[in-house]
This record gives C-alpha cells, structure tokens and sequence, in this order.
C-alpha cells in the first residue's frame, strides 16, 4: 500500500487574487513562493511554515455567504503561530474579526476576504 508522507501544499479559490495577497502577505505574514509554476488562470502560491497555499482564481461552486459565524463550525485551515497576540493586532489593525476557540486553549478562527475560516493556534 502506498504511504502518505506529508502534506504539500493547500489550495483554496479566491475572487482576486490581488485583494487575497493583501490578506495573506500583509496580515498572515505569508511570503510569495515565485519557484512554483504558473498556471491557466490567476492565482498565487504563498509558503506556509514547510508547506505552501495556493491561491486559486477561479469560479467558487460553494456558497461564500451564510457561513457559519465562528470559523471552528465550518471547513477551515488550521495552523500554528509564533504570536497570536501579534496576529489578532494585525487583524484588529486590518478591521478583519475574529472569535477565539472555544475549546479553551489559545487559538482565534477568522477569515479571509473571500470567506475560506483560519484557525490560527498559539505555537
């Protein structure tokens, strides 16, 4: 049988990539990866720890509104942070919200421009 090794990388859709690079740069802190390779459409891969996002721009076949308001209740992407105190002045800074988990533990779910929820876990 085959073996998973590990994750490579995570693709979500995005109406403008350059209104989701402003996201992902500028609040996440995410750096454009430029080794990967272009494709049809718009979009961009950012790195992400050891992984990479890949931001696809493309027609989106699930709904974006009516989503839960508390990203933990929804499909989301979790990752660990060096400071999450600094990622939550970032949003606040960017007028972006949150909510924190509800698990207890030090973590804050938010989301992007487009509506795909982060979880962002205090490393």
């Amino acid at each position: 049988m085959t073996e998973i090794l590990g994750l490579h990388h995570v693709s979500l859709i995005v109406a403008d990539t350059a209104r989701a690079l402003v996201f992902y740069r500028e609040v996440l802190g995410l750096a454009v990866e430029e080794s990967r390779p272009r494709l049809a459409f718009p979009g961009a891969w950012l790195r992400l720890g050891d992984h990479q996002l890949h931001l696809l721009e493309l027609p989106n076949p699930d709904p974006v509104a009516q989503r839960p308001s508390h990203g933990g209740r929804d499909r989301h992407t979790a990752v660990t942070v060096s400071d999450l105190e600094g990622v939550a002045a970032r949003l606040d800074a960017a007028g972006i919200p949150y909510t924190m988990s509800r698990s207890g533990r030090q973590a804050l779910f938010c989301r992007d421009p487009d509506g795909n929820a982060w979880e962002l876990i205090a490393g």
